[in-house]
This record gives structure tokens, sequence and C-alpha cells, in this order.
């Protein structure tokens, strides 16, 4: 049976949520505060979290930033009322593995946390080192080479180059990235995906992505 920490300073909220993952098979615990929120998240007894953003005493973002730090993979889904796209980014950025708005539909939340609960398929070991042009990515040592030398990148930019990497020359819609690299459905509104893109070209190699207008992005060789 999974373990659920929920950390949320809205007692109706908190109930609401808990309530649903019980009746769904999990097991609950509500934390009102960051720090407290943090203190169980590194304790290593729950297998995801949830995190609202304004809890008194240590905001998520911190939460976040802290957990990460500590070096916990920890699953994190952010559920917020500050939904603009600088807090989304600011938060995906952080390490959050989804990140959804409040007011929420429960059965989307249900779909996501089973979504990243769901243990990964063993990886081909054929398939651990990449290589296109000038840039090489080990998937073991998650290490990205650039005319031999390392450039580092966030948990998200790594994805989003290994995601290419892995369909060279084909060109993938930001519905297709979005569903690959941060795992939830398009949102015709989001920008995370041009953003990401930006990233990339401005710390890896600036020409990597070609922009195929009105489709995607592609890979170039």
């Amino acid at each position: 049976m999974s373990r659920i920490l929920i950390a949320e300073d809205e007692p109706r909220i908190a109930s609401f949520v808990a309530k649903g993952l019980g009746a769904g098979g999990f097991t609950t615990t509500i934390v009102q505060d960051g720090p407290s929120a943090l203190a169980h998240a590194v304790g290593g007894e729950h297998d995801l979290l949830i995190l609202d953003v304004g809890l008194p005493g240590m905001d998520g973002f911190e939460v976040l930033r802290r957990l990460r730090g500590a070096g916990s993979s920890l699953p994190v889904i952010v559920l917020t009322a500050r939904d603009s796209a600088a807090d989304t980014i600011t938060g995906l950025e952080g390490g959050a593995d989804d990140y959804m708005s409040k007011p929420f539909s429960f059965g989307e939340l249900l779909a996501r946390i089973r979504l990243r609960l769901r243990a990964p398929a063993s990886p081909d070991p054929a398939a651990m080192e990449l290589e296109t042009g000038r840039i090489s990515l080990d998937v073991r040592s998650r290490q990205v080479r650039v005319d031999g030398r390392v450039r580092d990148l966030s948990a998200r930019e790594f994805t989003l180059l290994e995601t290419f990497m892995r369909h060279p020359g084909q060109v993938l819609s930001r519905e297709q990235l979005l569903s690959h690299v941060w795992g939830y459905d398009f949102d015709p509104g989001s920008n995370v995906v041009d953003v990401y893109v930006r990233y990339l070209r401005r710390r890896v190699v600036p020409d990597i992505l070609e922009t195929v207008r009105g489709m995607g992005y592609r890979l170039r060789g």
C-alpha cells in the first residue's frame, strides 16, 4: 500500500484529498507547515508528496529545494492556487515531478499520483549512452558532454534532451514533449516546452533544436 504525504495548511482541502486517497487504497499523513513537510519527506517513510506552495514556516518551493538538495528523489506533485507560468516553471525547475493548480479535479490528481508511482520499465542497456553530432549523453551518470566538455543541466532539461536524442530527426510536438517529459496532458496556454527549449539552446548548443513552424521541434544532427 502506497503512503502519501499531504502538505496542506487548509484543513478542508487536506481532509478532502486524504479521504479520496483513503478510498483509493492509499495511506495518508497530513502536515500543515513547511518544516513538518520537509522532516516527514526526508524521513523515507512515504512514497509521494503532495505539496502546497503557501505553507507557513517555510513555503513549498523552499521545502522542494531543500528536499532535492538532500538528495531525495521522492516524487512530488505541487498542488497550489499559484498558477502563473512563472510559478509553474519555478516548481518544475526546482524538482517537482508535476504541478497542478487549484481548484482541481480529484480524478485528475489521482491519475497523476498513479502515474508517478508506476514502476519505471527497466531501460535497455544498449540505449544508456546516446550520441548525436557534437553531443553525447550518458543515462547512467546523468551526464551530458558537448565536444567532450561536461554541461550542467537540471533534471528536467536532461530528460527533455534525452527525449530528443532518442528520436533523432523526428519532429516532436509540444503535446508529445509534455506527455513524455512532464507526464500530463497538453495545455494550449502553457509555454513550458518553449521555455525549456530555450534553456537547452543556451546551455548546450545554440542551434541544437530546429523549430518546425506549426508542428514542434526537431533535434539537428
